[in-house]
């Protein structure tokens, strides 16, 4: 009997967690784990005690036509990885220094890049976080290093950045 490697253990509990999502479009989920010890979890979802897209029974962001990965202050929800950093926030849990997994699927359970948007990045860099392990649709997953995501924007534009998320979502819809 074989046992998962760490990364991979840790990835299926975040696609565990996306299963409370409450987002049309997708539904992602995220912890982070500290010293193996898993110390956050989040799901995107709307704000605490107010009606989600799941409730209202439509996506503001659809109606409007608006892509993945742009215009967020137009969307109920919170996303899965500001939950996890807020959820450690509420619980007196120090994250510094610690990996966040998320995991992601399309709204018919399909595997999506689940690369953190800019502002969810910007948020990750300041929590002070290592390492973010995304799942993908094509490689299963994928390692970046927080040090590297700074580095990078130290020499180039946010703008520049290859990973953004929304592109592989984005592309699929305008087939």
């Amino acid at each position: 009997m074989s046992r998962p490697p760490k990364d991979k253990y840790y990835l299926n509990i975040a696609k565990e967690i996306a299963q409370r999502s409450t987002c049309f479009r997708v539904k992602i989920g995220a912890i982070v784990v500290k010293d193996d010890v898993i110390v956050a979890t989040g799901y995107v979802g709307a704000p605490r005690k107010t009606k989600d897209c799941l409730e209202r029974g439509e996506c503001l962001r659809d109606k409007l036509k608006i892509p993945h990965g742009r215009n967020y202050e137009i969307c109920r929800g919170v996303h899965a990885e500001q939950n996890c950093l807020i959820n450690a926030a509420r619980s007196g849990t120090s994250i510094l220094g610690g990996d966040m997994y998320i995991y992601s699927t399309d709204r018919e359970g399909n595997p999506v890049d689940s690369f953190p948007c800019f502002i969810c990045k910007k948020m990750i860099i300041n929590a002070g976080l290592n390492r973010v392990i995304c799942s993908t649709k094509e490689e299963g997953m994928r390692i970046f290093y927080v040090q590297d995501w700074v580095k990078d924007w130290q020499e180039r534009d946010i703008l520049d950045d290859k990973e953004q998320y929304g592109k592989d979502l984005n592309l699929k819809e305008n087939l």
